[in-house]
């Protein structure tokens, strides 16, 4: 999370609130026995996960407000859809939820002009899209949108990468402590397809490594943007801790990369 707070859409972030995993468990049970007003603790109790996944489009929308908003949509959403049965966090549910609802956002109000018939097949495949994963929590392939949209495959990879967003090469894409890293810093000179695909495999086995509390520690401060702190108070242990498995967690990772 950012170390500066600031008020947005007149709620102060430094005010927002984090569940903790028994108290989000005890509130989804709550409401879903028909207790609405745990519906507005769960709201207010994840704005801080809106809040996490809005700051990463800061560069792309002039206006912060619209935008939580939009992201809002997509938590309470992910609220009145979540399943305790599934044994997972939340947080992993509600996130391609809220990124979904906020990245249609910047679709449809983009300043790009694209043709009307590609417009279409790209809505269409993104509703699918939506409906595959809420189904299947993956996303389908390109030949499932084909045979569901009777296209042609290279239409529909036209028209899903017409919605892309437009980066900038000097829009930052990870901030930590003042170490900024921006996407013209990810292009190389030359490709190295092999050394890719070797860099993948060995990530992925290193991940195995890792237990559930050092995978979770790493997704909330690499992917969620979360504080040391935060991950304490959310986990109930010291922030020494929580400093301490995750340099554990990166020097795991690291060896195998040796």
């Amino acid at each position: 999370m950012s170390k500066f707070k600031v008020d947005i859409c007149n709620v102060n972030t430094a005010d927002l609130q984090v569940l903790s995993v028994s108290e989000m468990k005890d509130a989804f049970i709550r409401y879903q026995q028909g207790d609405e007003s745990y519906k507005e603790v769960l709201l207010l109790g994840n704005l801080k996960l809106v809040l996490s996944m809005v700051q990463r489009f800061s560069n792309r929308c002039e206006n912060m407000d619209d935008l939580f908003q939009v992201g809002c949509i997509g938590l309470v959403k992910s609220i009145e859809n979540f399943d305790l049965n599934h044994e997972v966090r939340f947080s992993t549910y509600a996130v391609p939820m809220i990124l979904g609802e906020i990245k249609r956002y910047l679709r449809d109000n983009q300043m790009i002009r694209v043709s009307r018939n590609c417009k279409d097949l790209a809505h269409q495949c993104f509703r699918l899209k939506e409906d595959y994963y809420h189904e299947y929590s993956k996303e389908p392939s390109i030949e499932y949108l084909c045979e569901m949209t009777q296209a042609k495959s290279k239409d529909v990879i036209e028209a899903l990468d017409s919605f892309q967003s437009v980066l900038s090469l000097f829009e930052p894409i990870y901030n930590s402590d003042g170490d900024e890293m921006c996407l013209v810093d990810t292009i190389g000179d030359s490709k190295d397809e092999i050394a890719l695909l070797s860099n993948v495999l060995t990530l992925r086995m290193s991940l195995k490594q890792l237990n559930e509390k050092e995978l979770d520690i790493l997704n909330k401060r690499y992917y969620l943007d979360y504080t040391q702190s935060e991950i304490a108070k959310e986990l109930g242990i010291s922030q020494a801790q929580v400093s301490r498995l995750e340099k554990g967690a990166l020097k795991c990772l690291k060896k195998n990369f040796e």
